[in-house]
């Protein structure tokens, strides 16, 4: 055999022991690609890793200090199946500004989940502004939620003036939006956001984006593991969904934003498919003083779909 045969004939065998140890690593935890590619989204968006045990919960969060030490806070409330890593482009976008914290909730994504614990409105408002008072001390910081966080940021800032400054409410829940599709099969005791096959977490992905560009890749065996691990969560999403969506809790939300006196932002896509875009008036009439922004060509991931257009959203709200 000539050097040249023998060299290629060892690459072969260490592309193929490479790529039978990557398997192996896959078939043992198939989240993997999920998580390498969110830490990527971290690092790309000057982001580190935090943990604060606040509420009396374990917190898991993403920091990232300003440029100027003085610049405000800016915390970053995630929606209903969300996590932390919904805001990393609208993260990305904003840059070293300001001050940024975005926490997993209490229930959800890497923070803490107690049994027997209801994640509702009320609760995740008062978890919310815990964690406020624990890395904002003294000094009251601008809010945004997104969904259900637009709910609980709402709630938040019309319950705890003196540690919420500003708002931003993002496709939020908490008011009886027009009917739509979405909406009805929540009253109706279903979870439009199930996911048990891979129908179903396409039909999710369909709903929540409305941009194709901007809808997440998920590879084989990612897409087994999400499968897996929202089928683990159905009986928690169910609980929480009937708590935000059908119980006595839904509008609370909306109810109190009477009450919100500080700045404010509201921002919708108008193609939301799941909070219908009526529902940006029906928070306007409530918050007078609150700057409407309506974008075109995005549904209701709208922190996803169109980062630079929210970052300029939030920039008026912070620095008006």
């Amino acid at each position: 055999m000539t050097r040249f045969k023998r060299f290629a004939a060892l690459a072969v065998l260490g592309i193929a022991a490479s790529s039978m140890v990557a398997a192996f690593v896959l078939w043992r935890d198939p989240f993997l690609l999920v998580r390498g590619e969110f830490a990527r989204q971290r690092v790309a968006a000057g982001l580190s890793r935090g943990s604060v045990e606040v509420a009396g919960h374990r917190w898991s969060y993403a920091v990232r200090e300003a440029d100027d030490p003085s610049a405000p806070t800016v915390v970053m409330l995630h929606g209903f199946t969300g996590s932390k890593e919904n805001w990393y482009p609208l993260a990305a976008a904003l840059g070293a500004r300001y001050r940024l914290l975005i926490p997993d909730l209490p229930g959800w994504g890497e923070s803490e989940r107690k049994p027997g614990t209801v994640y509702g409105f009320t609760q995740q408002a008062a978890n919310v502004d815990a964690f406020v008072r624990a890395l904002s001390p003294g000094k009251p910081v601008v809010l945004l939620g997104h969904s259900m966080g637009g709910g609980i940021a709402a709630l938040a800032a019309a319950r705890y003036p003196q540690d919420i400054g500003k708002v931003g409410l993002l496709d939020a829940a908490g008011v009886r939006f027009k009917d739509n599709a979405f909406g009805l099969d929540v009253l109706a005791g279903r979870n439009p956001f199930a996911v048990e096959d891979d129908a179903s977490l396409q039909r999710y992905i369909d709903i929540v984006f409305h941009d194709a560009r901007a809808k997440p890749w998920l590879p084989w065996p990612a897409s087994t593991a999400l499968i897996r691990k929202r089928r683990a969560d159905a009986d928690f999403e169910q609980a929480v969904l009937a708590r935000i969506g059908r119980s006595e809790e839904s509008l609370l939300p909306g109810e109190g934003a009477v009450r919100i006196r500080q700045p404010a932002l509201l921002l919708w896509c108008r193609q939301d498919a799941v909070i219908d875009a009526s529902a940006l008036e029906l928070y306007a009439q409530r918050i007078p003083q609150a700057r409407k922004v309506l974008l075109d060509g995005c549904g209701h991931m709208s922190l996803m779909e169109r980062p630079a257009e929210v970052a300029d959203a939030v920039v008026a709200l912070v620095d008006r």
